[in-house]
């Protein structure tokens, strides 16, 4: 994409409203020019290429990480499902059927009982649980599973919403509903750490309400993130299940005073979806904007060149460089292809959002120094001494994961906006995507209307709102509670 036409796509994306088509292009294009993803011969399905494959596991890497430090441990469940297990549960059946996928022959023949091609995994993992579980003793049962899963959607964007996706569903079961509220908190918060602390992305923490909620579950948490667009993205849910599908599956087990009881559950999951909330949530009009805890190339070296003894020179200086960032850990690319020019090399790896930039020249050999190019914010730093770059490069790649962070956030501050009414609510929707704060006391069907006539609805129920005194913007009644509302993907 050319540049001029990357500035006017990002332009649009952050500053007008009503041009969804530009903002979607840019989205698009970088997803494939910086070759993180390419469509499948299957509608609606992705391919994951090595980009963004890479970036996939730096994100899983430290959330498995972060599981098992909470005490659960990862196994494997069938991707099939038998139809009647979707059937257990009335309100979960609900809401999945028009996305299921069904399997009806098998072999050559014609399948005794349909199977589901799992678009979540609670009902067969239930049905495990009520195998495992018989006494207190074998409780809490901590299982998380990393897994693909297929819900048939009509409209498809790559890594946001695809019919085959990739994610970590974590489902427990508690001899307390006490013990399984505090897990559901627990792990939503360990999802605001991976946001946060390693996607760079601010978010914000609260419950949905019940129109919402995930279909099964008594309450449902979640993080919100602001894109750069600002329209919110899900980019995480728990669930408290209550005793739901403990009920459905028969999971019980007999208390410590002898008495049976059905078990209180919780699950809880992040997608694929999070590739595409780095690229929307800190991508600019030359393409991505990558964190360094989970770019995949950290550090890219380009040699600058004009003759056979120079390139000798240069190469042999920057192989040193490499193995030294290497030996410290960092994760680097010296970009050794002879065909392309510094400049073109400049342009691909700002394109796939590299965070820094050693461009290194004979005169930089003889000085012993390089000059340094951040990703996040353009800056570029001359004669930069090769003696401990090692140390140097990685305080500024804490440097830059912090600056990418403290951007998002804000943005997300300068974009979020308080309303006491609705035609106020209204009129700022109209003007720009944005995040609306507001007082509510409002209904099920109110919130389905707002919906009906802007397009938005509540992300979040923020957490900590014990003082919170108002009237609701919508219906004019008294309010305890501040709800954000904004359109979203």
């Amino acid at each position: 994409m050319a540049a001029k036409e990357s500035e006017t796509a990002l332009a649009t994306q952050d500053e007008e409203k009503g041009k969804d088509a530009e903002g979607s292009k840019w989205y698009t294009d970088t997803v494939l020019q910086s070759e993180l993803a390419d469509y499948s011969p299957v509608k609606g399905c992705m391919v994951i290429r090595p980009y963004g494959y890479a970036l996939w596991e730096n994100i899983q890497r430290p959330l498995d990480g972060m599981i098992k430090d909470t005490g659960h441990q990862n196994a494997y469940f069938p991707m099939f499902i038998p139809e009647s297990f979707l059937q257990k549960e009335k309100e979960h059946v609900e809401g999945f059927a028009p996305e299921c996928a069904v399997v009806t022959h098998g072999g050559g023949k014609k399948l005794e009982e349909p199977l589901i091609v799992r678009p979540t995994s609670e009902t067969i993992i239930n049905h495990m649980f009520a195998k495992w579980v018989q006494s207190w003793r074998d409780l809490p049962l901590l299982i998380n599973q990393w897994a693909n899963v297929v819900r048939w959607e009509m409209r498809t964007r790559l890594f946001l919403r695809t019919t085959e996706f990739l994610w970590q569903e974590g489902h427990t079961a508690h001899a307390t509903e006490k013990e399984a509220e505090e897990e559901a908190y627990k792990m939503l918060m360990v999802y605001k750490d991976l946001a946060e602390n390693w996607l760079a992305l601010p978010v914000l923490t609260g419950q949905k309400t019940d129109n919402e909620r995930f279909r099964g579950a008594v309450r449902t948490y979640c993080i919100e993130a602001m894109m750069r667009d600002g329209k919110a993205l899900q980019a995480g849910t728990s669930h408290y299940l209550g005793q739901n599908f403990a009920v459905a599956f028969d999971i019980k087990f007999q208390n410590q005073e002898g008495v049976l009881e059905h078990a209180y559950q919780t699950s809880w999951g992040v997608s694929t979806r999070l590739v595409g909330a780095v690229v929307m949530g800190h991508g600019d009009a030359k393409g991505l904007v990558l964190p360094p805890k989970i770019a995949p190339v950290q550090v890219v070296i380009v040699p600058i060149y004009k003759s056979d003894e120079e390139k000798a020179t240069v190469f042999e200086r920057c192989s040193k460089i490499a193995a030294e960032l290497k030996e410290a850990g960092i994760r680097v690319n010296f970009d050794n292809r002879e065909q392309h020019t510094p400049g073109f090399k400049f342009n691909h790896w700002e394109q796939k959002g590299v965070p820094v930039r050693l461009n290194i020249g004979p005169k930089d050999v003889a000085k012993n120094v390089v000059e340094i190019a951040r990703r996040d914010n353009g800056e570029k730093t001359r004669d930069v001494s090769q003696d401990g770059l090692a140390k140097t490069i990685a305080d500024l790649l804490v440097t830059v994961q912090k600056a990418i962070f403290d951007k998002a956030l804000a943005h997300r501050t300068a974009n979020t906006v308080n309303v006491n009414s609705y035609d106020e609510f209204k009129k700022v929707l109209e003007e720009k995507y944005c995040f609306i704060e507001a007082y509510w006391a409002g209904s099920s069907e109110d919130e389905l209307k707002i919906k009906e006539e802007t397009k938005a609805t509540i992300r979040t129920i923020p957490f900590d709102q014990k003082d919170a005194s108002g009237k609701c913007f919508y219906t004019g009644k008294p309010a305890t509670q501040k709800a954000i509302f904004a359109i979203a993907y």
